[in-house]
């Protein structure tokens, strides 16, 4: 299949990013941190917050060689007018820091719950990079394999892409959020068609389409696929929205009940890790759209822009050479998606993170074995990987985390545990009990 699945999605790349031959990569360090987008961001500012002569420790390595590059690229790639996050999580240490870089930009802070604009949160997190000094703490390049210390005792060697090495006592995996996860009947195609005309949402850049007169099919039911459809119909395509399930609206992705005890304490007291995954799984309860978004598409809907199909999925997709054939598992009530040309198929189905499926872990698993849970490695109390000094941040430390872990909370929920156990602070046995037993930010709306 055409699709690309490629390992650059695990490392919070951009598509368009040119990797460079060199870079300022040591020989060694203490602390490496594998990805330079939110959650290693959170991670940096917490660390030299904590202790400042960290910041001479660590060094973040990431493709782009910037800090947020991947997030930056994708809300303007997909058009996303303000994040879902109220404005007490991003990066610094202070939750109530871009609420005070804001004070003379309100109208960019959206209602309700004081919602950031993209633009606002970029010049806040520029802003928050210079005021820690971590502007040159990003080395560019791809981490390809980690492997354990064989040649430097209790060390790491990161291997670089492009051949390069580096040796670190301790390592933090910040990285995004998986593979990107087909429908069996994309993942299984074998047909030949338009690199262009089926693509997963993260392949995708609205910037510069013109979409007039074309009809295109999104596939999935989150917010993801509300921001692609309203940014198709905005460049002249008329859409088709399908989902196994209704559309629903919720305004966060999980309840507020996860950032503190409310849900945390039960959570953190289960001892079954499979219960826990569970657990994560109703908190998330598949993609939603917020109230807004739905609105502004069912608005499209009765202007003729957008038909949704609800309760099916598609059971066959053939190209023809000039457009899409479709069927659906439903044809009785939606045969007429089998008699209209689709332009173009876009795959807003998330992402599946599975950290078996790491290459650049695959021959530390084997020095290190880690059971999981549906893909999510089962991390110490610090998020360390059993038995080493590797940390996870992130989706993958959901097993301890909660369903917050991939969001900017999670961020914070992490680095909460790891900076204590970064710092050898006596302390830090104690902290993921505490964890539990309160919240870390009150940031319930």
């Amino acid at each position: 299949m055409v699709l690309a699945t490629s390992e650059r999605h695990l490392h919070e790349t951009s598509p368009t990013v040119q990797y460079p031959e060199s870079g300022l990569i040591p020989e060694s360090i203490d602390i490496a941190i594998v990805g330079a987008g939110p959650q290693a961001l959170t991670l940096a500012t917490h660390l030299i917050q904590k202790k400042k002569s960290m910041r001479e420790r660590f060094i973040a390595i990431d493709p782009a060689g910037t800090w947020m590059q991947q997030w930056h690229h994708q809300f303007a790639a997909m058009d996303i007018p303000h994040l879902r996050s109220p404005a007490v999580h991003h990066p610094d240490p202070n939750p109530h820091a871009l609420r005070a870089f804001a004070t003379d930009r309100s109208n960019e802070l959206f209602p309700p719950y004081d919602l950031p604009g993209t633009s606002l949160f970029q010049r806040f997190c520029d802003r928050t990079i210079q005021q820690w000094d971590l502007a040159d703490k990003v080395a560019a390049a791809r981490v390809s394999h980690i492997l354990p210390g064989r040649w430097r005792k209790h060390r790491f060697q990161l291997v670089m892409a492009d051949g390069r090495s580096l040796f670190a006592r301790r390592v933090v995996l910040a990285m995004g959020g998986g593979a990107p996860l087909l429908p069996e009947w994309a993942d299984a195609m074998t047909s030949t068609y338009p690199a262009d005309r089926l693509c997963h949402a993260q392949d995708i850049d609205l910037r510069g389409m013109n979409l007039t007169g074309e009809r295109i099919l999104i596939v999935g039911s989150g917010l993801t696929s509300g921001h692609l459809a309203l940014g198709a119909i905005a460049r002249g395509a008329t859409v088709v929205m399908m989902a196994r399930r209704e559309f629903y609206e919720k305004l966060f992705d999980t309840d507020p009940g996860w950032l503190g005890p409310k849900y945390l304490r039960q959570f953190h007291a289960e001892p079954n890790w499979e219960r826990r995954w569970q657990m994560m799984k109703a908190a998330r309860n598949g993609g939603s759209l917020t109230p807004a978004i739905l609105t502004r598409l069912r608005r499209a809907a009765r202007q003729n822009k957008l038909t949704f199909y609800e309760r099916c999925q598609v059971k066959h997709a053939e190209w023809d050479g000039t457009a899409w054939q479709v069927q659906c598992d439903r044809p009785n009530v939606h045969d007429c998606i089998a008699h209209q040309p689709v332009d173009r198929i876009w795959l807003a189905t998330g992402n599946q993170l599975d950290a078996n499926q790491w290459d650049l872990l695959s021959e530390f698993r084997s020095a290190f074995p880690c059971p999981t849970v549906n893909g999510l490695p089962i991390l110490d109390e610090f998020l360390r990987w059993p038995g080493s000094n590797l940390f996870v941040m992130g989706g993958a430390a959901a097993l301890r985390l909660g369903p917050v872990a991939r969001n900017l909370f999670g961020g914070r929920l992490a680095s909460n545990l790891i900076v204590p156990a970064l710092l050898k602070n006596p302390g830090v046995r104690h902290a993921a009990n505490r964890l539990g037993s309160q919240p870390l930010v009150f940031a319930t709306p």
